[in-house]
């Protein structure tokens, strides 16, 4: 499976992520695109078996992925301090892979309905339906 890793800022949860996939699908190919070269950089280190930085990075891997992982505001136009651009958000939004979106609630844009879960125990979650997703049960 091509599992796709998209973060922005500092990469720490692009991190998280990264580290907890390849600890549970090992044999999976983790790619990783940060809106800017600190995020990618921090998601290479963690573990992604490759990484690229930028908005056509961001929209020609979600052409090609499997499964989407990432903060809720990648798909949101100007989110992330204005690191998502309207083309990184439309690629992410229009792809044909599954999304797994983290309901972070940062840049004034909020989920209602979502239990508060600390970091750890969403990027747990996120692994839990990604395992979903690769056995066929993706809903």
């Amino acid at each position: 499976m091509d599992i796709l890793v998209i973060d922005a800022q500092g990469g720490g949860v692009g991190r998280q992520l990264v580290a907890a996939i390849k600890k549970a699908f090992p044999g999976d190919r983790v790619t990783a695109v940060g809106t800017n070269s600190l995020a990618a950089s921090a998601m290479l280190k963690a573990g992604a078996d490759r990484a690229a930085t930028g908005e056509n990075a961001v929209v020609v891997n979600c052409r090609t992925a499997d499964a989407i992982v990432a903060p809720i505001g990648v798909v949101i136009a100007d989110a992330m301090l204005g690191e998502i651009t309207p083309a990184m958000a439309l690629a992410a939004g229009q792809s044909p892979a599954k999304r797994i979106l983290l309901p972070i609630a940062h840049c004034d844009n909020m989920v209602v309905g979502v239990r508060e879960l600390g970091m750890g125990q969403l990027v747990q979650e996120a692994v839990e339906r990604l395992r979903a997703v690769r056995e066929g049960c993706g809903r």
